[in-house]
C-alpha cells in the first residue's frame, strides 16, 4: 500500500533550498511530482540509498514526475529569483 503525502506549497527566495521528505532509515520507493509555476527554474535535488545524487532542473511553467528507488531525501533548490510551485510525493509503507 502507498501512502500519498499531503500536497506541499513551496515559495522559496532567490537561491533558497528546502527540503521537503527525509527517511534517514534506509529509505522508500517513493513518485515525487514537482510543479514549477514560477517564472524561473527551480532544481529538484534526490539523495538515495548507495546512489549519487541527482539534480534535475524543472524549467518555469513545467512539472516533472519520477518514480525514485529508496529515496532518502528530496529537496528543492530555488534559481536565481524567486520560485514558487508545489511538491507532492507518494512511497511505500511508513
Amino acid at each position: 500500500m502507498a501512502i500519498l503525502l499531503p500536497n506541499q506549497i513551496f515559495n522559496l527566495g532567490p537561491n533558497v533550498g528546502k527540503s521537503f521528505f527525509e527517511d534517514l532509515t534506509g529509505g522508500r520507493d517513493a513518485t515525487v511530482t514537482v510543479n514549477n509555476t514560477g517564472a524561473v527554474p527551480v532544481s529538484l535535488v534526490l539523495t538515495r540509498v548507495n546512489a549519487p545524487v541527482i539534480t534535475y532542473v524543472i524549467p518555469p511553467q513545467n512539472s516533472l514526475t519520477l518514480a525514485v528507488h529508496r529515496l532518502l531525501v528530496a529537496a528543492i533548490l530555488a534559481g536565481t529569483g524567486p520560485s514558487s510551485g508545489s511538491i507532492e510525493i507518494a512511497s511505500t509503507d511508513f
